[in-house]
């Protein structure tokens, strides 16, 4: 198994490293020949109007939309403003790749300056600190599985093969969601 990594803006290197060291197989994916490698994608926090305009650049933007259709993806951030259905202060003209059925609203815990780490709980009851960075919230998750809370609210969903968090757990080296994604694979 090959897990792919979007590294076309953001931090994806944090991501990469943080799934070698819980021994997954990893690839930087920049074109649709990287993408054609892996089994599954993360699509890494950054800036979800910057990547959304690369995704269109670089021709990714129907590969992933139709490998998000059947493979496991999972957005952090902005992967997961990506990943969503409906966006609330989205750019006029902003493509999503979509098919995860919540409705998130970009940088709703706070601009640059309100980033913070914070402790979430998992469903499964394991606890780790993760960073908020311009966080989108969740603010409908629809029929999605609740995957992690912060403070009652829902910060991680998990839609059939699709997951999506509000944080950045690669930050913090929290790695329970990354273990999540990968045991989904299997």
């Amino acid at each position: 198994m090959k897990v792919g990594v979007l590294a076309l803006q953001g931090d994806s290197r944090e991501h990469l490293e943080l799934l070698k060291e819980i021994g997954v197989e990893t690839v930087a994916v920049k074109t649709v020949t990287d993408l054609s490698q892996a089994d599954a994608l993360i699509i890494p926090g950054g800036e979800s109007t910057t990547i959304s305009k690369l995704l269109v650049l670089f021709d990714l933007l129907e590969p992933i939309r139709e490998f998000a259709a059947s493979k496991p993806v999972m957005g952090t951030c902005a992967g997961l403003i990506l990943l969503s259905d409906k966006v609330s202060g989205a750019l006029a003209g902003q493509e999503l790749i979509g098919g995860l059925p919540v409705t998130t609203e970009r940088n709703s815990y706070g601009g640059q300056l309100q980033s913070f780490e914070a402790t979430i709980q998992y469903s499964d009851g394991i606890s780790e600190q993760v960073a908020f960075i311009r966080a989108p919230r969740i603010l409908d998750p629809g029929p999605c599985e609740v995957v992690a809370e912060y403070e009652n609210e829902i910060v991680a969903v998990r839609f059939g093969n699709l997951f999506g968090a509000s944080f950045h757990p690669e930050m913090t080296g929290a790695k329970h969601l990354h273990k999540l994604f990968v045991s989904s694979i299997k």
